[in-house]
């Protein structure tokens, strides 16, 4: 959720000395029941978050206890915001330093050109928080204030049409200036550096043994590996890798440079254990990993690679070579052509098509050791990526910014072109990182009952539908020690507002009478979120959250009382489960736990999210790799043709165990019973029983639950144990 449902509205307290600079922190803790966990409680002027009235969500107003989310899902996590370097890297724009180079842009006549540029100030400040957000995926969070570089010219991110707040701003009839959205480079593991050597060596190093006739008689051997190079970062990196693997090399001159070459130098070993095992170490696995072919493509890439003339390409006469390096970019989903050069020896160029956002994608995968070829300084902006402008929202917070000052004035973020101004993303408004932070930093709003009940105590107040969970789950494990919930229900039920509530923990259940009590008060909707049915994935992917049966223990104690209770199955992992048996399964036990609805929503990855997503999959499914880097190639959702053919798979499986009725939302459905988004996005559907309807439900006593199902007291225990 992209809006106010994000905001704090801290009061204007000073940090205590020692505690993170938030504002209205009353004390930070870590507490032995909650191992890794430290909760920053703070002092809030407001509880009711106002969503924008143009949005398509079936509710005006939001509440959010806590920021930030101990139940940590790998698919739920953002990343950083990169600067591009002048050497092609990536940097996060909070470690960047003053004196750093890195790319910005120079208008020459009527064109504009990327150009390298100084950092000349690094500092912090605090400023209401913006998403933009382009159909490309890219996310970019700055000021009101900030400027991004459109077809039309520089561009505030807010602005108005005339009066004191005059200026130009972004619309969705602008685009940006940039090559779009890029990947994140990943670590560099064994199999990596294997790749790397095995590019290198058969790319442009000299390996043999041979015999000859000595002088004085007899037969002599040699042993020789030698690679010689212009670019010592090349030389460097093979040597480094080989040294690791127990192969020091010699480095030495190879040439001098003339008027019409350049200086080489050179590394080289000549014992017969170290020749042969290089020769080993560079064979052609009969498997290859993600890393091996992130590895392999940067060696070759460094060994017979070049970018010039804004055409990225790989040339070899060996028809092996070629044909690995066209399969390892073809299982990144890279356009390539082969383009034979009609040579006797059959020389061919592999060429990257796609201009420069895929040659910046195929820099930061493969990460390359010589920088020259990845460089983009003297290139133009332009690029074919679609970088329109779809969404500008508030995010409703005062967050620090990163601003930098340049030697041009702007530079590159997350592959558009920005003018000074910027911000991380997400968690980072407190200075945490949107990674692990977001997993173990929780801010909680101790007063949050109190200032509820006053703002619905306002004459002004219309009693309209308020939604938990659309933000962070107000069930995680920090609510088995503050306990804001049940304030927060009797709140809204004692002023004649309807609620909903979405969660995955199952500590919603030590509240289940005050949810009977409520109910015969205020229409209400209940929503439980689960993914996975498999126990080992499940660990895997929500190490911090409840298990999927525990979970449905929840919606048969909520539906056992009467009260409603929609299921969101969400996410579906294509390849992991979708399959017919994984979906039967799941929907079955969601239809005998007696939930009122069901959505089925597929996985979704952006910017961020899909790196660490990725990461995993690497690790856990290398296999998969290659179609999820097809299916989400160029887009966050899975495509249209999935979704139908999920479509297809599920209605029957809906119909079998009585769930194929309508959604019970407002919101609009796709393909029958599947959505393109997840709970909170504008184009999923609610399932019933999850918004809260026009009338009051029939409830019974919730101790009329089922007695095979978990007590309450054995829920909470749940979540404040971490199991």
């Amino acid at each position: 959720m992209r809006w106010d449902a994000q905001r704090l509205d801290l009061e204007d307290t000073s940090a205590l000395p020692g505690m993170p600079s938030i504002r209205g922190l009353l004390r930070s803790v870590q507490v032995p029941e909650f191992p890794g966990l430290t909760f920053h409680e703070v002092r809030s002027r407001s509880a009711l978050n106002a969503v924008p009235g143009d949005s398509s969500m079936p509710f005006p107003y939001t509440i959010n206890p806590y920021r930030g989310c101990s139940h940590a899902c790998t698919y739920c996590v953002s990343g950083d915001t990169q600067v591009l370097m002048a050497d092609g890297s990536q940097r996060p724009i909070a470690k960047l330093r003053v004196g750093d180079h890195i790319v910005g842009t120079a208008k020459r006549g009527q064109y504009r050109y990327y150009v390298t540029t100084e950092v000349l100030d690094h500092w912090s400040t605090v400023k209401p928080a913006y998403q933009v957000n382009l159909a490309d995926g890219t996310e970019i969070v700055a000021s009101a204030d900030h400027r991004f570089l459109t077809g039309r010219g520089w561009k505030h991110v807010i602005g108005a049409m005339g009066g004191p707040g005059q200026r130009p701003y972004l619309t969705t009839n602008d685009n940006l200036l940039g090559f779009g959205r890029t990947v994140t480079t990943l670590e560099v593991t064994a199999d990596y550096r294997r790749g790397y050597l095995t590019g290198m060596v058969r790319g442009d190093a000299l390996l043999k043994t041979y015999q000859y006739n000595r002088l004085g008689g007899g037969v002599g051997t040699v042993h020789q590996f030698r690679l010689a190079l212009v670019d010592a970062e090349g030389l460097d990196r093979t040597a480094d890798y080989l040294a690791r693997e127990g192969i020091p090399t010699t480095r030495f001159e190879f040439a001098k440079a003339t008027d019409v070459r350049q200086a080489m130098s050179a590394i080289r070993i000549q014992t017969a254990t170290a020749v042969q095992r290089i020769r080993e170490m560079t064979e052609w696995p009969h498997e290859t990993s993600i890393a091996w072919q992130r590895g392999f493509l940067a060696g070759i890439f460094d060994a017979e690679g070049t970018r010039s003339r804004h055409i990225l390409r790989i040339t070899n006469t060996d028809p092996e070579i070629l044909a690995r390096t066209e399969s390892a970019l073809r299982r990144f989903g890279f356009d390539t052509a082969l383009e034979p050069r009609r040579r006797s020896n059959g020389l061919c160029d592999i060429r990257v098509r796609g201009g420069l956002a895929e040659h910046m994608r195929f820099v930061h995968l493969v990460d390359p050791a010589i920088r020259r070829k990845c460089m983009v300084e003297g290139a133009a902006v332009k690029s074919g990526a679609d970088l329109r402008v779809l969404s500008i929202d508030a995010l409703g917070l005062d967050v620090p910014m990163y601003d930098i000052t340049t030697g041009t004035g702007d530079f590159v973020a997350n592959g558009v072109i920005s003018h000074n101004c910027f911000a991380r993303k997400t968690h980072e408004w407190l200075e945490f990182d949107s990674g692990q932070d977001f997993d173990t930093q929780v801010v909680v709003k101790t007063n949050l009952v109190d200032v509820l009940r006053k703002e619905l105590a306002r004459p002004s107040w219309k009693r309209e539908h308020v939604a938990l969970g659309t933000n962070t789950d107000p069930y995680q494990r920090a609510e088995g020690r503050y306990e804001l919930m049940p304030g927060v229900i009797r709140a809204l039920a004692d002023s004649g507002t309807p609620f909903s509530i979405l969660t995955k923990g199952t500590l919603l259940r030590r509240d289940l009478p005050s949810l009977v009590e409520a109910a015969r008060q205020v229409p209400l909707g209940l929503g439980v979120s689960m993914a996975i049915w498999d126990d080992g994935l499940h660990q895997a992917l929500e190490p911090g959250v409840p298990s999927p049966r525990a979970r449905l223990g929840l919606v048969r104690a909520l539906t056992d009382a009467g009260l409603p209770c929609g299921v969101f199955l969400a996410p579906v992992l294509p390849g992991l489960t979708d399959d017919e048996e994984s979906l039967d399964a799941a929907i079955g036990a969601v239809a005998a736990a007696g939930a009122t609805g069901l959505t089925v929503i597929p996985l979704h990855l952006r910017p961020g999210a899909r790196e660490w997503f990725m990461t995993w999959l690497g690790t856990a499914h290398p296999e998969l790799v290659p179609r999820y880097e097809r299916m989400y190639a160029r887009r966050a959702y899975v495509s249209a043709e999935y979704r139908s053919w999920l479509a297809a798979r599920v209605a029957p499986l809906l119909a079998r165990h009585g769930l194929d009725r309508q959604s019970g939302g407002a919101a609009r459905q796709v393909d029958g019973p599947l959505a393109t988004g997840v709970p909170g996005d504008e184009e999923v559907g609610f399932p019933e029983g999850s918004l809260p309807t026009g009338g009051l439900p029939s409830v019974r006593p919730p101790w009329t639950t089922s007695v095979e199902e978990a007590p309450a007291d054995e829920a909470a225990a749940e979540q404040l144990t971490l199991l």
